[in-house]
């Protein structure tokens, strides 16, 4: 699993025209799932990305969690995390992980999430997808592999 974590200010997600998630401060994930993952692996990754203090406290320290400033969520689908741009100039996506299991794992981390944030937007699994933000900081970071 892939996670691309986006601090913002608002964030919006479209899809033909019609928005279908917003929020306002909080996160904006992109989230990728690997052939290999499983909801264990994806119950680490929502918990790794529930508790990361990346907001500002009142001394300008990045110490505080999206519960911490009532922040909220969209999680948007995004299967070319996983590019494999190794060879040639086309990437590869053959270690995403088959849509089946890529869009049941989506599903469950946005209903886990709905558990413990009260704003969890998302957007629409395997749709073509616009998205709008509007980075704080920049402040971006990128969850991986090496936090399991």
């Amino acid at each position: 699993m892939k996670l691309v974590i986006q601090r913002v200010n608002y964030a919006e997600v479209k899809v033909e025209g019609a928005t279908v998630g917003k929020i306002g401060k909080g996160f904006l994930v992109f989230v990728g799932v690997g052939q290999n993952d499983t909801r264990e692996i994806a119950e680490k990754y929502l918990k790794k990305l529930l508790g990361l203090r990346i907001f500002e406290d009142s001394d300008g320290k990045t110490n505080l969690s999206l519960k911490d400033v009532q922040g909220e969520l969209l999680l948007v689908s995004q299967f070319t995390l996983y590019a494999n741009c190794k060879k040639g100039n086309r990437p590869s996506f053959i270690e995403a992980g088959n849509p089946t299991l890529a869009e049941q794992l989506y599903e469950y981390m946005i209903a886990e999430a709905a558990k413990s944030v009260p704003v969890v937007q998302h957007g629409i699994f395997g749709a073509d997808m616009k998205i709008s933000l509007e980075n704080d900081g920049p402040f971006t970071v990128i969850l991986d592999e090496s936090i399991l």
